[in-house]
């Protein structure tokens, strides 16, 4: 049995719940936008072609802001092609993805959906093979209310107001050969600078997100962090990371340890700014926005996906990118991947799954057919919905295990939220034991327990195993009631089962 305990003092927080964690990304990439999105004639289709089924979903899983349009498609869009008539719209190669780009789907039709999503809009510019002036140019066209050529433009085409977009991306990964115009950290460095001038010259009432590294792993990590915040750091407000982790070599014990690894991303990104800061006498706290998160499918021959190395080379639209089914080892490792989020809330502001969509989606859709939840979905819509209030500053004790890829890794994995106002604790604990239980030991402090309000779990199904996943025809993995937490000796006792997430929410009082 693996033994864990937890501390939780009501005076121990990092300040408040940033709602703007449990943010998405939709790309214009396999079929996240065409027949994820968007597919007109569908049963589930509203007159603009909106899959509704994926909107409700999307409201289900409490996605507070979305990542538009890309990605490294943004770094060879004309941003132009998508707005005015659809008809009239022209067909463009996209080299990022060797797919055909029909235009048929942009910034107006993803206002519109974000709209009836509740979902706030963080849109990227392309500073691969564009610049000061497209940047420049798009953010007039959003957001200037009329009475210029590009904002009159806009209401042409159907939309009166102004779209009030206030998060913007400089641009995509500029740091990666895979990218369309990517370039040295000085060269970035310099023109982030100058896009972000220029468009706080247009709209100063703009929040900007600079690129960091595009993985832990670049032999430039550290050192483009350091040399684009020299250069922007009083023009933007956010560093952006991402990361994507997979079970690729059958490293289990490995793979469930990725929060560490995110962790330790995270931390050495902040003190890579917080240098910055005190070298160069800056007053302001950089923030972090890890903008593309997620994980990838087990290399298993037995559950095929469509992975980015097998893009097709015959210039198809949406052929199907990336997909496969999530198991529920990975909807463990993404609820671990949500608590490392949420632990660092005092400095990562801002995060973004990556996809919603199909394309390693939380949502899966077939065209024509129906939509459902992948097993990830699960973690992010529970925390989405019970982490409230302020962070917690947990003391966690728990058994180790020692992976190769990461080292020391707790076995238990505890996340937690104090909500003063509704009286609500919310802790998220994650068992990475693949064959023992968990007994968990909660110590309250300053904080006087009433009754467990809700405990749920996602674990191996009745019947399954760690390999289990949801399909079009069965979706037997979900979050689950069960009786494993319970209040004791005016603390909480929880037994996880082995390889599981869990959600519990328990009624309190200021001691």
């Amino acid at each position: 049995m693996v033994q864990a305990r937890v501390t939780v003092d009501r005076d121990f927080t990092l300040g408040p719940v940033p709602r703007r964690l449990f943010g998405s990304f939709v790309e214009h990439m396999g079929r996240c936008v065409y027949t994820g999105v968007v597919e007109p004639g569908h049963p589930e289709a509203d007159a603009a072609g909106l899959r509704r089924d994926v909107l409700e979903l999307t409201r289900e899983l409490g996605v507070s802001v979305v990542r538009y349009p890309g990605g490294n498609f943004v770094s060879g869009y004309d941003w132009e092609d998508g707005v005015g008539p659809v008809e009239e719209r022209p067909r463009r190669l996209d080299g990022a993805w060797h797919t055909v780009e029909p235009n048929t789907f942009g910034l107006h039709e993803f206002v519109d959906w974000a709209r009836l999503a509740g979902v706030e809009v963080m849109e990227a510019v392309n500073l691969g093979t564009r610049g000061v002036s497209e940047a420049r140019a798009l953010l007039e066209y959003a957001n200037h209310p009329g009475g210029t050529e590009l904002s009159d433009r806009r209401r042409r085409n159907g939309a009166e107001e102004p779209f009030g977009i206030k998060l913007w991306c400089l641009g995509n990964e500029m740091d990666g050969p895979w990218q369309i115009g990517f370039k040295t950290a000085d060269e970035y460095g310099r023109l982030a600078a100058e896009a972000a001038r220029a468009m706080r010259m247009v709209d100063d009432d703009l929040e900007l997100v600079a690129c960091g590294s595009s993985n832990l792993s670049m032999p430039t990590f550290g050192a483009w962090e350091e040399t684009v915040l020299t250069h922007t750091y009083d023009l933007v407000d956010y560093i952006s990371l991402h990361v994507y982790y997979s079970d690729r070599d059958g490293d289990a014990e490995s793979f469930l340890a990725s929060a560490v690894d995110m962790d330790r991303f995270i931390e050495a990104v902040v003190a890579t700014a917080d240098f910055v800061r005190a070298r160069d006498r800056h007053t302001k706290t950089m923030y972090l926005s890890f903008d593309e998160w997620n994980v990838t499918y087990r290399h298993d021959p037995a559950r095929p996906a469509v992975p980015e190395a097998e893009i097709t080379r015959g210039w198809d639209e949406h052929p199907p990118i990336g997909e496969g089914d999530f198991d529920v080892t990975e909807g463990v490792v993404v609820g671990t991947l949500l608590s490392s989020l949420l632990r660092h809330g005092d400095r990562v502001k801002i995060a973004n799954q990556a996809q919603l969509v199909n394309l390693l989606g939380m949502i899966r859709t077939q065209e024509g057919g129906p939509a459902w939840r992948q097993t990830v979905f699960f973690p992010f819509a529970a925390m989405a919905a019970a982490a409230a209030g302020e962070i917690l500053r947990l003391a966690v004790t728990s058994d180790r295990a020692t992976t190769a890829r990461y080292g020391e890794a707790d076995l238990v994995d505890v996340s937690g939220t104090w909500d003063a106002g509704s009286g609500r604790l919310a802790l998220f604990l994650a068992n990475r034991s693949l064959a023992e239980d968990a007994e968990v030991d909660v110590a309250l402090r300053g904080l006087v327990p009433g009754e467990v309000l809700s405990a749920r779990v996602l674990a191996a199904p009745e019947g399954g195993d760690r390999f289990s996943v949801n399909s079009a025809e069965a979706q037997p993995v979900g979050l689950v009631d069960w009786d494993g937490a319970s209040v004791v000796d005016g603390g909480l006792a929880v037994r996880l089962p082995a390889l599981s997430w869990a959600v519990v929410e328990i009624a309190v009082t200021a001691a």
